[in-house]
């Protein structure tokens, strides 16, 4: 097996030839008689005991050829790649197999997608602003607000309609042109009016309605909700089962002790205000350094293939399926939930995905102009790092976790770190 030729013929595009030996194709076919043999019949030999030259007289010489290039072609590949010293970023393809027989062996004719050549711009010296650190005392109360929120009780209310903000529980079935359409029914449905958890203008029309009264709301689904009701007028028949209203707990010392290790409100609001002190510099330490990657990717030349653009935005649905998996969740049942196909769920990842892969390229590119290295002391440090933040051993996350990869991880960090550190706030 062997590289026969190697030619650029596009950008990121290289076609090469690939050869494997008469020898090795011979084996191979072998190796795919055995693998076939006992599912092979023909007249006058039990099922699997004719010979791989009965067969082959039978079907003809290339009975097996199908499945043996199955079985070259990934090493042969693989070896032709890197003996052209190609560094590949998606699945050969326009694949054409000119020559393939015993006597002659196999030759091989495909393109490959190759990582895009960088020419980096300015990446030092770059201009950024700095988002305001301070923890304002309006801040400070709109936290507490929220604490008193979230310690909230609902209360049963009687004697008045539903307001906003009100959590009502309602029964509902949604119709178009007349038809009720799935999905669109429940019963003793807990909705809090302003939420925004429904339809828009869905839960300002069941505002103003008492407890037991029927109504109709009248409203249009998104152009953006699931094909069979985009764009399409509904009404809903509802009833108001019950109104709760949120009964809030008084800002108080007590407040303080119920809700953390503080004794009074004026301790908590000290502890708030340098929580969001940490939150508001964490923000604008990322802020900054996603002003300085977005013009450090500007400011590069660099054709990127589609495709690493498709990969990343697919690797991002699978991280966030997993997730959703760990919470007992189906991406599709979500999806649902939302109104949502995947062609438009996939859509929103498109942005994130190609600034991520931009990023990427940029910051390797830097790695190699600077020469920056990962010691090894570096990369025992980050495994600490991360065994304790999994809670894990050590000696697992090293089998989990490759030392390149970690490597690489650190290169990257520190790539941003010289971005950073030579960078002049605006």
């Amino acid at each position: 097996m062997a590289l026969k030729s190697s030619n650029k013929v596009e950008t990121n595009t290289y076609e090469i030839e690939v050869t494997v030996t008469p020898e090795v194709f011979t084996d191979a076919c072998k190796s795919a008689y055995a693998k076939q043999r006992k599912s092979i019949q023909i007249p006058g030999f039990r099922k699997g005991k004719a010979t791989q030259g009965m067969i082959e007289k039978f079907y003809g010489e290339g009975a097996f050829y199908e499945e043996a290039l199955e079985i070259v072609y990934p090493e042969a590949v693989s070896a032709a790649i890197e003996e052209a010293g190609l560094r590949t970023v998606d699945q050969p393809f326009d694949l054409e197999v000119p020559v393939m027989s015993k006597s002659e062996g196999v030759e091989m004719k495909m393109k490959v997608t190759v990582y895009p050549e960088v020419k980096l711009g300015e990446y030092k010296g770059l201009k950024a602003s700095m988002l305001s650190t301070e923890a304002t005392d309006e801040d400070v109360e709109k936290e507490l607000e929220n604490m008193r929120d979230r310690n909230s009780r609902l209360v049963t209310v009687e004697d008045r309609e539903a307001q906003m903000g009100d959590t009502a529980e309602i029964n509902f079935e949604g119709f178009v042109d007349g038809v009720a359409f799935e999905g669109g029914k429940g019963e003793n449905y807990p909705l809090e009016l302003g939420s925004g958890s429904f339809i828009p203008g869905f839960e300002e029309q069941v505002a103003g309605h008492k407890t037991g009264e029927e109504f109709d709301v009248n409203v249009t689904f998104p152009e953006e909700y699931t094909a069979e009701l985009a764009g399409k007028d509904a009404v809903f028949k509802c009833k108001i089962n019950e109104i709760k209203a949120k009964e809030m707990p008084e800002l108080d010392d007590e407040f303080a002790k119920d809700v953390s290790e503080f004794d009074t409100l004026d301790e908590l609001k000290a502890d708030i205000k340098k929580q969001i002190t940490e939150r508001k510099e964490n923000e604008a330490k990322t802020d900054f350094e996603n002003q300085l990657m977005e013009q450090v990717i500007a400011n590069m030349e660099c054709e990127i293939p589609e495709c690493m653009f498709s990969q990343k935005t697919d690797e991002m649905i699978r991280d966030y399926s997993y997730r959703l998996q760990m919470q007992g969740i189906d991406l599709n049942t979500y999806l649902s939930y939302l109104g949502q196909d995947m062609d438009s769920f996939k859509a929103s990842f498109k942005d994130g995905a190609e600034n991520q892969v931009k990023a990427s390229i940029a910051l390797e590119a830097i790695v190699d102009a600077e020469k920056i290295e990962a010691t090894d002391e570096e990369i025992e440090a980050e495994v600490n790092k991360l065994a304790e933040q999994y809670q894990m051993d050590a000696e697992q996350i090293k089998k989990a976790v490759p030392a390149e990869q970690l490597a690489e991880d650190i290169k990257r960090r520190k790539a941003v770190e010289l971005i950073v550190d030579s960078a002049v706030k605006a």
